[in-house]
Formats: C-alpha cells, structure tokens, sequence
C-alpha cells in the first residue's frame, strides 16, 4: 500500500508544482515573457554564430510561444492532479484497475517531461542557442524539472501487484 499511496503523492506534487509554476506566469506575466523575448530573439547568443537566422524578433510569436508553454503547464499540471486523484481512489483495489488508473496520470507527467526536454532543452537550448547566454539561460531549471518528472514517471511505471 506505501508504494501505491506514494505513486499518488508524488504525482499529485508534480501536478502542484506543474499548475502553480503555470499561475505564477499568468499573474506575474511580464517577468517570464522578457525571458522568453531574449532566447527566441537570440540577442545574448555569441555575435559569431551562423545560427542567427533562427533569431524570432516578432512580438507577436514571443506572445505566443510563451501562452504555449503557460497552457503546457496548466494542462500537465491538471492532468497529474487529476491523476493523482484517480490513483488515491483506486488505492485498494486490485491490481489491475490501479495499474489501469495510472493513464491520466502519465499523460500529466509526459506532457510536463515534453514541456521542459523539447521546449527548454531541444527549441530554447539548441534551436535558440540558449546555452550561449550568460543571463537568459534556462537550461538548469528545466533539467531540474524534467529530472523530477522524469523519476516519478520511471516510479509511477513499475506495475503494482496484489495487495496483500
């Protein structure tokens, strides 16, 4: 029962951490929609690079490459909290219905793996050369992300036998 009860706790903090990260960006929108401007502009990217031509300086696109990653956020989020509820109240029941009831919830957390591997790490570190820049640099934090999502999705994986 620890495992089972500690598969939902997990995943249900993953959707907290998912959903509050998402508020934060719609309440303090400004703050991370500069960060976004910067790395899709590439302006902090080495001036040697041949890579500029990927450079977006549309504020329009910055606008919505950032809703993108807000909506991400909230949608995995949502999706790991409801997750987590349909895995506490499938808790004592068999193994099969609780190994059935993991789906919403590993949506949730590919969803949120998806988020900060290929958007943070594949579009804004590669694409965007975001690597390069000693200020606009999100690479750390999204790995921190993906690590934790990553480890709960491994943990949340392992089928569950019988209780007994």
């Amino acid at each position: 029962m620890i495992a089972r009860l500690s598969k939902a706790l997990l995943v249900l903090f993953v959707g907290l951490i998912l959903l509050l990260v998402g508020i934060n960006n719609i309440i303090d929108y400004q703050t991370n929609f500069v960060f976004v401007q910067h790395v899709m502009a590439m302006d902090t990217a080495s001036p040697d690079t041949t890579l500029m031509w990927r450079a977006v300086a549309h504020t329009a696109l910055h606008h919505a490459a950032y809703a993108f990653i807000i909506a991400a956020e909230l949608v995995s989020g949502g999706l790991c909290a409801a997750g987590a509820w349909r895995l506490w109240g499938a808790r004592g029941a068999g193994a099969a219905r609780f190994n059935a009831m993991k789906d919403t919830a590993i949506a949730g957390l590919v969803c949120g793996f998806t988020l900060y591997f290929f958007g943070f790490l594949v579009i804004g570190g590669e694409w965007f050369q975001m690597w390069q820049s000693q200020t606009w640099n999100a690479q750390a934090s999204a790995f921190r992300f993906l690590a934790s999502i990553g480890l709960v999705l491994i943990f949340l994986n392992q089928r569950d036998e019988e209780l007994a």
